[in-house]
């Protein structure tokens, strides 16, 4: 009995003793893993954050500075140009051009989303009923969009041409007067409309067209019980449902459209005079379009852009708050 007893207090402790030693590791374990997966989260956000800092805060910091500095070629290599503050702003808004090219900016870019947006959700309504041959057409509209852009607005400017251009023929052969489309102050601006209009339409069909992949069957079913009709159908099933997908299509049509250079450069260069002149052609013409670049007041220019396109994406995320709250 008494060995017994002296026994017990004895196991007890090594037992203790062994419990303690075998959860040490496991307590070290616990607290190293967190670590390694903190690094491993780190290691594969790396390469995102260099990239945007490389390539998109930097060149903004740096544009930020062009424009609050007043800077030359010279200076530009060199360094050391004088800081002005919002001088360059001032001399922006005070320059003629201003005007016409904000008005211009805000005629192309509303007209283009209305159009893009309304012909790609027909398009995407119209490829939904899934038809034979459905997936062939669907492929040839995505052509515009595949196509580089200097090849897209160079068929159009050729197609445009007042002397050889095949609209201009069309129109010859139902009697109508050819139209100086590319070199008409009254005509420049409509001609590169129409080429960004066909170049986004297929954009704005492929992601509508997937929102409407989302949305169930079964309530076009039950509503054809109800005897809805097709327009019914759009207006109270469709058009409501894919208001999240049409609100991040016309934002990001926005921020793409406000930008947009090649088009109109290779079409019209902005002329004749300024009749076609948006702020993205206007910011190039002032920092390389002459012989003395002007660089801080086309930086000046490119940060309208910026501003622009924050100030869509800040009302894009007030509407979306909304929407998730009501």
């Amino acid at each position: 009995m008494t060995t017994t007893q002296t026994a017990a207090p004895r196991s007890g402790p090594s037992r203790a003793g062994g419990a303690s030693r075998d959860a040490a590791p496991a307590r070290t374990g616990r607290l190293r893993r967190p670590r390694s997966t903190q690094w491993a989260a780190w290691a594969f956000l790396a390469p995102v954050v260099i990239y945007l800092v490389v390539f998109y805060a930097y060149p903004l910091y740096r544009n930020v500075e062009l424009s609050v500095k007043d800077y030359t070629v010279r200076s530009f290599v060199q360094g050391g140009a004088p800081f002005v503050g919002l001088d360059n702003y001032v001399k922006v808004f005070q320059d003629p051009t201003f005007v016409p090219a904000f008005v211009h900016t805000a005629l192309f870019t509303v007209i283009s989303i209305v159009f893009q947006f309304t012909f790609g959700l027909l398009l995407a309504v119209f490829f939904h009923q899934n038809f034979r041959l459905s997936g062939t057409l669907r492929a040839l509209f995505l052509v515009p969009w595949l196509l580089p852009l200097i090849v897209s607005a160079s068929t159009w400017s050729w197609m445009m041409n007042s002397d050889s251009g095949v609209i201009n023929s069309v129109l010859h052969t139902f009697g109508i007067a050819p139209v100086n489309w590319l070199t008409s102050p009254t005509w420049a601006l409509v001609s590169v409309i129409i080429a960004n209009i066909w170049i986004g339409i297929p954009f704005n069909l492929v992601i509508l067209y997937s929102g409407l992949q989302n949305i169930s069957a079964d309530l076009y079913e039950a509503a054809s019980l109800d005897g809805a009709n097709a327009w019914q159908k759009f207006w109270r099933i469709t058009f409501p449902l894919l208001r999240p997908v049409s609100a991040i299509t016309i934002l990001l049509g926005l921020v793409y459209t406000l930008k947009v250079f090649d088009i109109i450069w290779i079409m019209t260069r902005g002329g004749p005079g300024n009749s076609s002149t948006t702020f993205s052609i206007w910011s190039y013409q002032l920092g390389f379009g002459s012989t003395l670049p002007d660089l801080s007041p086309a930086a000046a220019v490119g940060n309208l852009l910026i501003i622009l396109a924050l100030v869509f994406g800040l009302i894009y995320i007030q509407v979306q708050r909304k929407q998730d709250n009501a």
